[in-house]
């Protein structure tokens, strides 16, 4: 009767861990597979960061950076001779390079995010602002353009004795700091199937995915 009695309550107790343990749940398709071809896409571009309290790049060991000023300068109509070229300094001003990610389905004027990296030797771009910067694809085009003042999350403060630094003052991050002037087109009226990649491949998803469709479908 006693081992009866312990009987009954193991099995109650397994039953309710049993419940506990297997809460029943759900998860929709969007979040274990993508649409396949549909993807972010990375931007890059060349810019200058000016403003910057004699932090900019050195003339002597970044050639590049007078080259690039001298063709914005151009740009904006302003010529500078060719003999005076080389005796141009400009230590607040600094070349850098600017990317992002273009999300996909992003519409033109949408803001998207960039990352601004010093391409020479200047040793801080705090206070800086970005002039405006084409970011371009793999294929040359312009799909965004970059511009804003440059916050880089970091400073550098230097004493009579000894100075104190916190994270890098070569690298910021514009927040909405450029916008989409060009679109990818994405044709799904034209596709006769559309492909789910799954995130993690797992056959035994990919069957409760295709059985979730078809029993909805049909």
């Amino acid at each position: 009767m006693l081992n009866h009695y312990f009987g009954q309550k193991f099995w109650a107790v397994f039953i309710l861990a049993f419940f506990l343990a297997s809460p029943a749940h759900s998860a929709r398709i969007k979040d274990l597979s993508a649409i396949k071809g549909v993807r972010s896409n990375q931007l890059i571009g060349l810019g200058l960061v000016i403003g910057l309290t004699g932090t900019g790049d050195s003339a002597t060991n970044v050639f590049f950076s007078i080259q690039t000023i001298v063709s914005m300068l151009k740009k904006m109509g302003v010529t500078v001779p060719t003999a005076e070229v080389d005796q141009l300094k400009f230590k607040n001003i600094a070349t850098v390079i600017v990317t992002a990610s273009l999300p996909a389905f992003a519409s033109q004027g949408d803001l998207i995010d960039v990352t601004v990296s010093s391409l020479g030797d200047s040793k801080s771009l705090q206070g800086g602002t970005l002039l405006m910067t084409p970011l371009k694809g793999p294929d040359s085009n312009t799909y965004a353009v970059a511009q804003g003042p440059l916050p880089i999350g970091g400073f550098s403060v230097a004493g009579g004795a000894r100075g104190i630094q916190k994270n890098h003052l070569t690298v910021g991050r514009i927040v909405n700091g450029a916008m989409v002037e060009r679109e990818l087109k994405y044709n799904f009226n034209a596709k006769d199937e559309i492909i789910l990649a799954l995130k993690k491949t797992d056959f035994t998803t990919a069957s409760r995915i295709s059985k979730a469709i078809n029993d909805e479908m049909i």
